[in-house]
C-alpha cells in the first residue's frame, strides 16, 4: 500500500514538474525530466520494497517465536495435568485403604460393645446376688445384736465424733502453744531489734544547777546588801538560791527545771552586765522568762522537724517543747518522748503498721504532763483530751489515752506506743530510781564471772548486754573455754533477771614476754 502510494506520488510529483518545465524551460527539457523522475521513482520504489521486506521477515520471526511459546505452555500444561491425574489417583487409594481399615475397626468396635454388653449384664446379675447377700446379712447380724442398722450408724457416728473431738482438741492445744512460743519469740525479736536500733541516753535530771562565776567576789555583788538581791532573785525565779563555801560556784536548787533556767540566764546576764540590783533583777528575769517561752516555741518546732512529724497543732508544738523542761523520775520527759516516738516507727515498721501514726502517737503520749493548768486528771486521760481539743486523728488519741490502761485499747498502735513508753522508761540507767538496781545488776554480773576458776578479771559493757571474761591461758585451754562460756550462759539465765539477752565472751591469750638487758 506504501508503494503504490509513493509511486503515485512520483507521477504527480513528475507531472507537475513536467508541467512548470514545459512552461519554463520548454518543451526541450521535458525528456530529461521525466526520466530524472522515473529514476528516482525506481529508487524509492527498491528501497521501499527493502523495508517491507525487513518488517515482513521481522514479523514473520515474532509470530514463530509466540508460536513456539506458546506450544511449550501447551506441552507444560499436559505434563502438569498428567502429574495432577496420577496423585489424585495416588490419593485415591490411600482413601480407599482408610476406608477399609474404618470399616475393619467399626466390626472390632461392635464386636467389643457386644462383650462389654454381655459382661455389664453378668455384673449387674452379681450385684444382685452381692445386694441379697448383704441384705440377709445385714438381718441376720441385727438379730444376733439387737440393734437396727440406724441405731448400730448412729452409735459408730457418736463414737467417731467422740474420737475426732478428742484428737482435734489435742491438735488445737498444740498448735496453740506453738503459736504461742512463736509468737512469744517474734515479739522478743522484735522488740530487741527495736532497742539496738534506736540510741539512747542514760542521763538523768537533777534538781539542781551549779552556776559557775569567775571569782568570790561576785558572791557578795550578787547578795546585795543585807541580801536584798538574792531575796529579789529568789522571788522573782522561785528558786532557792545557796550561796556557800563552794568556790567559783553557786547553786541554784528547785524542782521545776523551768525556774532553774530562768534564775541560769538570768544569773548570767546580771554578772555580765554587772548591774545587780532589785529593779534591775525583775527586769532582766522578765526579759529571760520571755526567751524561755520563744526557746519553747522553737524546741517544739525544732523537735517536730527532727522526727518527720507535720501538721501538729501550734498549742501541741509549744507542749511539746515545754517538755525540755519537764522531768518524769529524774529522766528528761522531751527526750522521753522522742525515744517512744522513734522507737514506735521501728516497732511499727516491723510489724507491717502506718509508722508515722505510731511516731506521732509516740511522741504525744506524754503530752498531759505539761498542761498550762492542773486538773484533777490522769496525765494520759488528759493527754487524750488535748489531742481531741486540737483535732488529732482517733487512733493517735486513742493511743495517748491508753497507753496507762485508763481506757480500752482500740487500734494496733495502742499497744505498740504503751509498750515503747515502758522500753524507753524501764530501761537500765534512764530512770532514777532504778540506777542503783542496775549497778547492782552490772557487779552482779561480773561477780559470777569471777566465780569460776582460771577466771582472772571481768567486765560487763553494753549497759549490761555483754559480759568479757579474760581467763589464765596457763590454766584454761581452748577447748574448756567453750564450754565456760556456755556454763556461765546458762548459770546468769537461772540466776539473774536481766532485759533482753546477755552475750559472754571468753578471751584466753598466750603472751610471751622477755627482757633484753
Amino acid at each position: 500500500m506504501e508503494l503504490i502510494i509513493t509511486v503515485i506520488v512520483a507521477f504527480l510529483i513528475g507531472g507537475i514538474a513536467g508541467w512548470f518545465g514545459i512552461r519554463s524551460f520548454g518543451r526541450s527539457n521535458y525528456k530529461s525530466i521525466i526520466e530524472e523522475a522515473n529514476r528516482e521513482a525506481e529508487a524509492i520504489k527498491r528501497s521501499k520494497l527493502l523495508e517491507v521486506k525487513e518488517k515482513f521477515l521481522l514479523l514473520k520471526a515474532e509470530l514463530e517465536k509466540q508460536v513456539a511459546q506458546r506450544t511449550a505452555k501447551i506441552q507444560t500444561s499436559e505434563v502438569g495435568i498428567q502429574s495432577t491425574e496420577a496423585k489424585l489417583k495416588q490419593r485415591e487409594q490411600i482413601l480407599t485403604q482408610h476406608q477399609e481399615e474404618l470399616q475393619r475397626k467399626s466390626k472390632e468396635v461392635d464386636a467389643c460393645k457386644e462383650s462389654l454388653t454381655a459382661k455389664e449384664e453378668l455384673l449387674e446379675k452379681k450385684r444382685l446376688e452381692v445386694e441379697q447377700l448383704r441384705r440377709t446379712e445385714v438381718e441376720r447380724l441385727e438379730a444376733v445384736s439387737g440393734l437396727s442398722v440406724e441405731d448400730a450408724k448412729t452409735r459408730l457416728v457418736e463414737s467417731l465424733k467422740d474420737e475426732a473431738r478428742t484428737q482435734a482438741s489435742a491438735h488445737i492445744d498444740e498448735i496453740m502453744e506453738e503459736a504461742k512460743m512463736t509468737a512469744n519469740k517474734e515479739a522478743r525479736k522484735i522488740v530487741i531489734q527495736t532497742i539496738q536500733r534506736v540510741a539512747t541516753e542514760t542521763a538523768v535530771e537533777n534538781s539542781v544547777t551549779v552556776f559557775h562565776i569567775d571569782s568570790d567576789e561576785v558572791k557578795g555583788r550578787i547578795i546585795g546588801r543585807e541580801g536584798r538581791n538574792i531575796r529579789a532573785l529568789e522571788a522573782a525565779t522561785g528558786v532557792e538560791i545557796v550561796v556557800d563555801d563552794t568556790p567559783e560556784a553557786i547553786v541554784l536548787s528547785g524542782f521545776d527545771p523551768v525556774r532553774r533556767e530562768v534564775a541560769r540566764l538570768a544569773l548570767h546576764q546580771l554578772v555580765q552586765d554587772g548591774r545587780i540590783h532589785p529593779a534591775r533583777i525583775e527586769e532582766v528575769v522578765d526579759r529571760v522568762k520571755q526567751q524561755i517561752e520563744d526557746e519553747i516555741v522553737e524546741t517544739g518546732k525544732r523537735t517536730a522537724i527532727d522526727l518527720g512529724i507535720h501538721g501538729l497543732h501550734p498549742e501541741l508544738v509549744r507542749m511539746v517543747g515545754r517538755m525540755k523542761y519537764r522531768s518524769s523520775y529524774g529522766q528528761n520527759l522531751l527526750q522521753h518522748a522522742r525515744e517512744t516516738a522513734n522507737l514506735c516507727a521501728v516497732m511499727a515498721s516491723e510489724l507491717g503498721l502506718d509508722p508515722k501514726k505510731a511516731k506521732r502517737a509516740g511522741l504525744l503520749h506524754d503530752i498531759g504532763k505539761v498542761p498550762d493548768d492542773e486538773p484533777e486528771l490522769p496525765h494520759a486521760t488528759l493527754g487524750m483530751k488535748l489531742c481531741e481539743k486540737y483535732k488529732e486523728k482517733p487512733e493517735i488519741c486513742n493511743a495517748v489515752g491508753s497507753h496507762h490502761d485508763e481506757i480500752e485499747m482500740q487500734t494496733l498502735i495502742a499497744p505498740i506506743v504503751q509498750v515503747c513508753d515502758a522500753i524507753s522508761g524501764a530501761r537500765p540507767g534512764a530512770r532514777r530510781e532504778v540506777a542503783e538496781a542496775y549497778i547492782k545488776r552490772l557487779n552482779d554480773l561480773e561477780q559470777l564471772g569471777l566465780s569460776y576458776p582460771g577466771v582472772e578479771k571481768t567486765y560487763a559493757i553494753q549497759a549490761g548486754r555483754e559480759l568479757r571474761v579474760i581467763v589464765g591461758a596457763d590454766k584454761i585451754d581452748d577447748e574448756a573455754t567453750e564450754s565456760l562460756s556456755q556454763e556461765i550462759a546458762k548459770k546468769i539465765q537461772d540466776e539473774m533477771t536481766y532485759p533482753g539477752q546477755v552475750k559472754i565472751t571468753v578471751i584466753r591469750e598466750t603472751r610471751s614476754v622477755s627482757y633484753a638487758k
